[in-house]
């Protein structure tokens, strides 16, 4: 049997009538960008979400930084994150002009540690940038408890956990925004590169619509800014999947749920953990070797028997090639749970179109491999 690691084909041929209908509505309008279909997925998104504001942008990377820029941090700022993440999240901040500064991550969850977050903070921090890792929403009641005291910025990379929630808060809730990417491969995507801003900030809004536009407040009046818009095509893709997202995290959960109850009794692997009381949207579901020397061999058997499993993220941010870059970051304390997560990491097949069938033959040769091994 094969088993792909993504979904989007069988997405797009389960809602092809919602979206072939919006890029008719696209095409035939003649508006292609800045058009009335993106001004109508902002305002849809930002009501599911619950904020005031959306803004559509190129991508999430985008999105990270003309936040930054739009809070005037740059040059000379600090802003703390952590390295067991893709690696835009601190090229983001780079681009911007700030000091990234490097922390570990939580054993459980994967996610920034708030305890060593407050360690790492000096006078020229100025804002924290947390992970919603894998789905699973971030602490951030503690992260916005040490923000408040400190009179930090909040930006949550929200990349891979759109329709999570923690107990107690709801996302963009507890920050100053919420950056978004909407590359095909996230659990709503488009059909290309895609992003947003979401917040309840009205100066972000106001300077972000700017900044995304090469600085334009109106036609012909221009300040330095940048091409970073989310086409109509792309929001008209988006608007279609948005009614849908809900459901297709209730799968992901059913999915997740299957791997682990048949994952149980693995003895050479640790299951993903979930908060209690917080809805994990598994945009992945990670396993992690207990012996980090044998996650080669893990990915390589699921490979071989035709199931498409992954690593995110094999290589921690400041474990890349040719580190240190030319770049401002430093690391306080250590990475050691970061690098663990990096060294023995797997992710098997995960998107709401899998069937039973195939998630059991994961299963099974998941466990297979873990007979042998454990």
């Amino acid at each position: 049997m094969k088993v792909g690691f993504y979904g989007h084909v069988r997405q797009y041929e389960n809602i092809k009538s919602e979206i072939d209908a919006n890029i008719q509505n696209v095409l035939m309008s003649g508006k292609y960008v800045m058009g009335p279909m993106l001004a109508k997925f902002e305002k849809e998104l930002a009501e599911y979400m619950g904020t005031k504001h959306a803004i559509g942008v190129g991508n999430g990377t985008d999105a990270i930084w003309l936040t930054l820029m739009a809070l005037g941090i740059g040059k000379g700022d600090e802003v703390i994150t952590h390295a067991n993440t893709f690696f835009a999240t601190a090229e983001a901040a780079w681009i911007a002009g700030c000091k990234v500064v490097l922390v570990d991550c939580d054993p459980k969850t994967k996610n920034l540690d708030p305890a060593l977050v407050e360690a790492a903070i000096t006078p020229k921090t100025k804002a924290i940038i947390p992970v919603h890792l894998y789905g699973q929403c971030a602490d951030m009641l503690a992260i916005k408890a040490i923000a408040d005291k400190h009179n930090l910025v909040v930006i949550e990379d929200n990349a891979q956990g759109i329709d999570g929630y923690g107990k107690g808060f709801k996302q963009g809730e507890l920050s100053d925004a919420v950056s978004i990417s909407f590359i095909i491969q996230k659990n709503l995507g488009c059909f290309g590169d895609g992003g947003a801003v979401v917040t309840n900030n009205e100066e972000i809004d106001r300077q972000i619509r700017i900044l995304r536009n090469h600085g334009s407040k109106k036609r012909s009046w221009h300040s330095p800014g940048f091409n970073s818009r989310l086409d109509d095509l792309q929001a008209g893709v988006l608007s279609a999947k948005l009614k849908h997202i809900t459901a297709w995290t209730d799968q992901r959960i059913a999915i997740a749920d299957r791997y682990s109850a048949g994952l149980k009794d693995a003895k050479a692997l640790d299951l993903p953990y979930t908060t209690p009381g917080f809805r994990h949207v598994f945009h992945l579901y990670v396993v992690e070797t207990k012996d980090a020397s044998k996650r080669n061999d893990l990915l390589k058997f699921l490979n071989d028997a035709g199931i498409d499993a992954k690593c995110h993220y094999d290589i921690a941010i400041h474990q890349q090639d040719g580190y240190p870059w030319d770049v401002d970051v430093e690391i306080r304390g250590s990475l050691e749970n970061a690098e663990k997560n990096a060294a023995s990491c797997v992710s098997l097949p995960m998107f709401p179109e899998l069937t039973t069938e195939e998630v059991d033959y994961v299963i099974a040769k998941t466990l297979e491999w873990d007979k042998a091994n454990g």
